[in-house]
């Protein structure tokens, strides 16, 4: 076990790269830091995820001005996570986009999360004096709405629950690639302290569904070609399973939290030791297991002193 907090020891500035992931449609990517996504329309661009910081937010930026001028009009936030929104007032967009459900998340949770995530994360919050406050949406949707940029079509859609309860997707149909936030990851741990585990699978199975040529997924490599998208999609599920399937195991005999610990450790250890932020997922995930396990079905709230007693517990 890693004795820094969650992300505290990993100070090391990671390499960002900018890679087209189809005609006019980009994935910025970190090293296992949070991505974001680009799509360039007739007129205009649309940046999915907008980055901790408006510090961070800005490198993003950089690469979209080397590739083109046009104005950023619409941010898209594929859930309410602190590191994916608290950057969005260094795009100037005129349409903030979330779903209802992650909107409601952000009026219940939004300001512990916060507090929550700059305990975890420190190099990710670097600057963060410049955030403006919590970020709102301007535009909301339930299922699914359309935004024409010019004549290039972006569907920005709920398939289910997985990573949050209210996680979007983004689906570019002229060239089949898709945006999918932290429902999809690509040799980084899945964070799933607020996720649900008994849906993730099947809404992994609706974006295999589309038959993606590629994927931004939300923190790794960006997946160029059906090879690659398939291998994550598979490998997500197979983090995620191995995540509960020991859990339940343990809940379903009234065993403790610990023990549950243990069992993932074994299980997961092996597969998934050298994955980026890892270390740091792996006690927010068991705690979350543990409690669907036992019927919670909504994620219990995190704060920056549930975050340090759960650790400790774990640890001890």
């Amino acid at each position: 076990m890693s004795k820094s907090f969650a992300s505290q020891g990993d100070m090391a500035e990671k390499k960002t790269s900018f890679t087209e992931v189809g005609e006019g449609l980009y994935a910025f990517t970190a090293e296992g830091d949070p991505n974001s996504g680009v799509i360039i329309g007739d007129d205009s661009v649309m940046v999915v995820e907008a980055q901790a910081t408006p510090r961070l937010a800005r490198k993003v930026v950089e690469h979209i001005r080397a590739v083109t001028d046009k104005p950023i009009t619409h941010l898209v936030l594929t859930h309410y996570h602190a590191v994916r929104v608290l950057g969005a007032s260094a795009y100037g967009a005129r349409e903030i986009i979330m779903s209802d459900a992650a909107r409601a998340m952000v009026v219940e949770r939004g300001q512990e999360d916060w507090d929550s995530e700059f305990g975890r994360f420190p190099r990710l919050f670097q600057g963060h004096e410049e955030i403006p406050g919590l970020t709102w949406p301007t535009t909301t949707f339930s299922d699914r709405m359309t935004v024409y940029l010019g004549n290039r079509r972006v569907d920005i859609m709920h398939l289910g629950r997985a990573h949050t309860a209210g996680d979007a997707v983004v689906w570019v149909p002229d060239q089949e690639v898709m945006f999918t936030g932290d429902i999809v990851e690509y040799h980084s741990a899945c964070y799933c302290g607020d996720g649900h585990f008994e849906d993730w699978g099947d809404t992994l199975a609706a974006i295999a569904d589309y038959n993606p040529k590629s994927i931004a997924p939300g923190r790794g490599d960006a997946l160029v070609g059906e090879e690659m998208v398939e291998k994550a999609i598979a490998n997500t599920f197979d983090f995620v399973d191995s995540t509960y399937a020991p859990v339940k195991r343990i809940a379903a005999r009234g065993g403790s939290l610990k023990e549950a610990w243990d069992a993932v450790r074994a299980e997961c250890d092996p597969k998934f030791a050298d994955y980026a932020i890892y270390e740091h997922c792996l006690p927010f995930n068991v705690a979350r297991a543990y409690d669907e396990a036992r019927g919670i079905d909504t994620p219990r709230i995190w704060t920056a002193e549930r975050d340090q007693q759960m650790w400790a517990d774990l640890q001890g």
